[in-house]
């Protein structure tokens, strides 16, 4: 059986993976949805690793896989210099270089914005009404703190990486996204037909996937 350690993105919580975590138990797989210390201002990017590292606990194997949504991205990759993981795979994830804060990652990229003008239209265009107004209600400030930390690694981890990109995404567009990943990892993303938030409008195909990625890197 593998671990999934789920990291969600800014200004969101544990909840945003609440329909994947029934489609990877339903797989014979562990799920840990974990909720980082976004609301806290004195939180920075050691804290959230802090707080994935607590929520795996003893589960320091070569069969635990961190997934990461969008903001996520700066978390995971530091996690695995803590603890033993088999897979990193990125979702809609962004991709850090060394010494860069977050909140420099958008001008560093050539960022050209959302294509939105509500936070439906950007983040939820394809998440059913009654998903959304559960998201909302879920949501969390984010503060400024982890997005002024500079990424400490020097390099990205040895640690087998997917990237899964999102099509129709309005928040990370996919043309520009595409180049990002080319550039800053080195390997072609996968793709999936979903907008920012996969694991709200496609979390059984998400799963599909990511089990794919389980098998492809050969964990149990």
């Amino acid at each position: 059986m593998a671990t999934y350690a789920l990291i969600h993105g800014a200004g969101d919580s544990a909840f945003y993976w609440h329909l994947l975590e029934p489609e990877l138990r339903a797989r014979g797989q562990e799920a840990i949805s974990i909720d980082l210390p976004c609301e806290d201002d004195s939180a920075g990017l050691a804290e959230y690793v802090e707080a994935v590292v607590e929520a795996v606990g003893e589960r320091e194997r070569p069969d635990l896989i961190l997934v990461a949504q969008s903001f996520g991205g700066f978390t995971a990759p530091l996690v695995c210099e803590r603890v033993r993981v088999g897979l990193l795979v990125l979702v809609a994830g962004m991709v850090p270089a060394p010494g860069e804060p977050g909140d420099e990652w958008p001008a560093n990229t050539g960022y050209p914005g959302p294509a939105g003008a509500s936070e439906e239209e950007i983040f939820y265009a394809d998440v059913p009404d009654e998903v959304v107004r559960e998201a909302r209600r879920h949501g969390r400030r984010q503060s400024d703190a982890a997005g002024a930390d500079p990424w400490p690694l020097d390099a990205w981890p040895q640690v087998p990486t997917r990237f899964l990109l999102c099509r129709q995404d309005r928040m990370f567009p996919a043309e520009w996204m595409r180049g990002v990943v080319r550039v800053r990892l080195g390997i072609e993303p996968d793709e999936i037909d979903s907008g920012h938030c996969p694991a709200l409008s496609r979390p059984r195909e998400l799963a599909e996937r990511l089990e794919a990625y389980r098998r492809e890197v050969g964990l149990p």
